[in-house]
């Protein structure tokens, strides 16, 4: 009763919050759909794309637009520095970029920065295409996950149709075809003055003040104006759009590793939630923990075998705690996840030219493991020993308590007892059905041996 009373509290509360919450984000959005009192100051909105390229960044790009359209920015600079991405959200960036109202300047930078595989085509795709000093831009030699050699991956028809995409950016923007196509067919890189001279970026730049006077007075054509807009750079004030919570949060759980450790520990709460009904909080965590694995993963190029192989991990785990495996489901689990591990984010067949090397740490899968080993070791041995001692109870307090059947005892079911669930058998072997009350006899390590009381032995 009282937990009921709790449950019903903290679900009482979360919608409080989400309904605050809701009017909070429509009061704002209302606020900030007023028109203004003034006309907004010139300036450039800067934004800062780093990282691999997924669908956060074009959510992240599509909002600043939007924003340098309403707070009429003179220009949009992209600070790029990336080793690559997904080629449905490059593509979606790229549809942005040339469609782009507000005139955009894709700047590679700073120094030491590249513009990777996906980056080429953003950098190509923006009004202006500028590079700092000491940067490159291209593609890493492209090879499929099962190691074929590079003549496979050309006749790939994803890279045929990457390669028809970097063509027709060139032709709209007027940059070098033949040495944008290379990037895709021969992995080549470029470093910033090659690219310069091979026409594949406009300018070099030192710093954003440079590259501000070195775009001033210049002209662009923007999407829906029929004459070319004339810049005014110099001396302009420089707003930053940094990504908002939602986004910041995204991107986190959109690292391999930590999508992979909320895979584990959702699998891992749902598992256990199955075989323990009752107890709620591995449920509610593990369900939460899923639900944000499977909205990372969204972001990442997830090979659902991986997925399954740690899920079966977690269960092969599980079941070697409750049942008599001899430590073959114990190993069984330990090679599932180290196997799940190595092939989440494994990419089969052919391979995307636009997305780099993602996988998870190898530390991490060798920690899972030893973690996941040590678990079922110790688990084990407390089985081990608890069989040893034969029927003597190892917790005589329990001996004698009164509990209540949450899962029918056919003979073994489970039961609760002060507060928390436990696996148990019916002495006699007798069904017990759930709702009755039954007494302790004897516990033997995890399991409890029960019996109706003495008034209810004879009762049906």
């Amino acid at each position: 009763m009282v937990l009921a009373v709790r449950v019903r509290l903290i679900l009482f509360f979360i919608f409080a919050i989400l309904f605050i919450a809701g009017l909070a984000g429509s009061a704002l959005a209302h606020a900030q759909s007023q028109p203004q009192a003034e006309p907004p100051a010139p300036h450039v909105l800067v934004i800062k794309v780093d990282g691999i390229i997924n669908d956060v960044k074009t959510r992240y790009i599509e909002r600043a637009i939007t924003l340098a359209l309403e707070d009429q920015a003179e220009l949009i600079v992209m600070e790029l520095d990336t080793p690559g991405g997904l080629l449905s959200s490059t593509r979606s960036i790229v549809e942005l970029l040339l469609e782009s109202p507000a005139p955009m300047a894709v700047y590679v930078s700073p120094k030491g920065a590249r513009a990777g595989s996906a980056g080429t085509f953003l950098t190509a795709a923006g009004h202006f295409a500028v590079m700092a000093p000491g940067t490159n831009i291209g593609a890493a030699t492209p090879v499929s996950a099962t190691g074929e050699e590079l003549d496979e991956t050309l006749a790939s028809k994803i890279e045929n149709d990457a390669a028809a995409l970097i063509r027709s950016i060139a032709q709209e923007r007027g940059r070098n075809e033949d040495a944008l196509e290379r990037t895709v067919r021969e992995a080549a890189s470029f470093t910033a003055t090659e690219a310069l001279e091979l026409d594949i970026v406009d300018f070099i730049a030192e710093d954003l003040e440079d590259l501000l006077a070195q775009l001033d007075r210049r002209s662009v054509q923007v999407s829906g104006e029929d004459q070319k807009r004339v810049l005014a750079t110099r001396d302009l004030d420089i707003r930053r759009l940094d990504k908002n919570v939602l986004e910041n949060f995204l991107e986190f759980i959109s690292d391999p590793n930590v999508s992979f450790i909320l895979l584990t520990i959702g699998g891992l709460g749902i598992v256990v939630e199955l075989f323990n009904p009752g107890l709620i909080a591995p449920g509610v965590v593990g369900a939460i923990c899923l639900m944000l694995a499977f909205l990372a993963l969204g972001n990442l190029p997830v090979n659902w075998a991986g997925a399954a192989f740690i899920i079966l991990a977690v269960l092969l785990a599980v079941l070697e705690t409750q049942v008599s495996g001899f430590g073959i489901l114990g190993a069984g689990s330990i090679v599932s996840v180290l196997v799940g591990g190595l092939l989440l984010f494994n990419q089969f067949g052919d391979v995307s030219p636009t997305l780099p090397e993602v996988s998870v740490s190898r530390w991490l899968l060798a920690g899972t493991a030893g973690v996941l080993a040590a678990g079922l070791i110790f688990v084990g041995w407390e089985i081990y020993t608890s069989r040893r001692r034969g029927r003597e109870p190892s917790h005589p307090s329990l001996v004698g308590q009164e509990a209540t059947v949450t899962r029918e005892l056919a003979p073994r079911g489970v039961v609760r007892l002060e507060n928390e669930t436990w696996t148990a058998d019916s002495r006699d072997g007798n069904v017990i059905p759930a709702g009755e009350s039954v007494t302790v006899v004897a516990v033997d390590g995890l399991i409890l041996t029960v019996a109706r009381p003495p008034n209810t032995n004879n009762q049906p």
